[in-house]
């Protein structure tokens, strides 16, 4: 909605999260993730935090959304939502919006939030900043100060909208650690019903068909061991398999890898390709490039392997290997169980 003066901004408040549920009817990650950071902001705001969920008998899952930060709980329970309908839920989410008038909503970057913020956008007439890696309040207007890579990764770019309301974000999952969960916290629940005109001349989902094809799951692995460009060619990455293989970890890659035909875009960590938050993450000959700093910043530990000591992954690792990877891996992985 466009903001015309500062009462009308001041009319807007309370953070909202859109909550989502993984496979299995469990609340996917990137939600608690996103309860923790809304938390922090609305701190800062003096504000609350809304958590909105939508789906087929999930009253009972709202209140374990209460003890990540969030205060009240909007739940929307209906046979209609089973699955997922974006036209529905954005004209149940526009509606929800134009009553309680939120100031911020974050979505998480997966196919159903990158699928519904836009379509809120649009309707809601306000900005959204898609991948942020960061968020801030600006402390003299409330605007959300949102951080995200642009120009092909080459700059991190600080975008906000001051003259609409609400703000909106996306927030790929992993990028934001989930708080610990405090029970002791109270919050509130608060039912929404449907109405007619949510799902007036809307379309129908006649089926779900789900793909067979094999995927590398980087997003559980706890130890990950990815190659780069230094990897020279697909058979360096023979190299690195035989280290994952000995310690238990998933194969990444950088962009640079991927794009040459080495490995397979499954594999591709960073900003276009999957993001990490794993216990351990070896950099094996990556320089280092914002695109792929973001897909993998948040995990605990970083080892970097690399012949030149000044590259970006070698100056934020914990710790920097200076050396041949072809002489280094194999020899970590022969120490491996001795």
């Amino acid at each position: 909605m466009l903001i015309t003066n500062d009462s009308d901004k001041q009319s807007f408040s309370d953070i909202w999260v859109m909550a989502e549920l993984a496979e299995g009817g469990n609340v996917h990650p990137v939600t608690n993730e996103l309860l923790g950071t809304a938390r922090k902001l609305a701190d800062m705001r003096k504000s609350k935090v809304g958590a909105v969920l939508f789906g087929v008998k999930v009253k009972d899952i709202a209140a374990s959304l209460i003890p990540y930060g969030a205060d009240i709980v909007i739940v929307a329970e209906d046979p209609r939502l089973a699955g997922f309908n974006d036209e529905l839920e954005g004209r149940l989410l526009n509606r929800l919006i134009a009553k309680r008038r939120p100031e911020i909503i974050l979505y998480g970057a997966t196919t159903r939030g990158r699928a519904l913020a836009p379509r809120v956008a649009v309707t809601a007439v306000c900005g959204l900043t898609a991948d942020c890696t960061g968020l801030d309040i600006d402390p003299e207007n409330g605007d959300l100060l949102q951080t995200r890579p642009a120009f092909g990764g080459n700059i991190m770019a600080t975008i906000r909208c001051s003259k609409h309301r609400p703000q909106m974000a996306t927030v790929r999952p992993r990028v934001m650690k989930a708080p610990v969960p405090d029970p002791s916290r109270t919050g509130q629940v608060i039912v929404e019903d449907m109405v007619s005109g949510d799902t007036a001349k809307i379309k129908r989902i006649l089926e779900y068909i789900r793909s067979t094809e094999a995927t590398v799951n980087l997003a559980d692995a706890s130890i990950i061991v990815s190659g780069g460009r230094a990897m020279k060619g697909s058979d360096g990455f023979k190299v690195i398999e035989k280290l994952a293989a000995k310690i238990g970890a998933a194969v990444g890659a950088s962009r640079a890898a991927v794009d040459s035909g080495w490995i397979s875009y499954a594999h591709q960590v960073g900003q276009t390709g999957q993001t990490v938050q794993t216990k351990v993450y070896i950099a094996c000959g990556i320089s280092g490039q914002i695109q792929h700093l973001v897909g993998m910043q948040s995990c605990e530990t970083i080892i970097a392997i690399d012949k030149k000591a000044d590259t970006p992954m070698m100056q934020m690792a914990d710790i920097a290997v200076s050396g041949d990877l072809f002489e280094i891996v194999p020899a970590l992985t022969e120490l491996v169980g001795k």
